[in-house]
């Protein structure tokens, strides 16, 4: 009884924090904004959920968070592509690099600012599938997106961050006391 309270508690909290991503990507929060780009909440949430988790967890993840933003914004392109391919790219990433590394805020951020390019460009690369316009049309105004939403994201990367990570933990530990 005390594993499966535990487990729904979990699974609701974990729910509350994509819910909260949401609105907040929805919330017209103009201190948060950079030359009209805001953070992408839902890409922050997929990073640090891709962290600890399966090759097949973060697809997943990557894959209902891509659907969520296609509802929510303009779905042509699609979100879903891009961020399969974070959360796969994010899970090698930890298990190569990060795990000899001390994990900390500093650590994911980077992560977060590299997965925001990532994402940019590939939208930038299905605009230009889409349009008229060539790839060096598109280019300028990707840069200036991209940095923005990799600047933005990264820096309030350790306010999804810590709190999930610690809960996570939580969470974690007190699975291995009571089995």
């Amino acid at each position: 009884m005390f594993v499966l309270t535990r487990q729904i508690l979990n699974s609701s909290v974990t729910g509350t924090s994509v819910i909260i991503c949401v609105l907040v990507v929805l919330a017209p929060i103009p201190a948060l904004e950079l030359f009209g780009i805001k953070p992408n909440w839902l890409l922050i949430w997929l990073v640090v959920w891709s962290l600890k988790r399966s090759l097949f967890s973060a697809a997943v993840a990557g894959l209902v968070l891509g659907l969520i933003l296609d509802g929510i914004t303009a779905s042509n392109p699609s979100h879903i592509f891009s961020f399969m391919l974070v959360g796969v790219l994010t899970v090698f990433i930890y298990k190569h690099l990060m795990k000899k590394m001390q994990e900390d805020f500093v650590s994911v951020a980077l992560i977060v600012f590299g997965m925001a390019i990532v994402v940019e460009t590939i939208r930038a690369l299905q605009f230009s599938q889409m349009s008229n316009h060539s790839l060096m049309d598109l280019w300028v105004y990707q840069q200036q997106v991209a940095l923005s939403s990799a600047i933005l994201s990264s820096l309030w990367a350790p306010v999804v961050y810590f709190p999930l990570n610690r809960w996570w933990e939580l969470m974690k530990s007190s699975n291995s006391i009571h089995y």
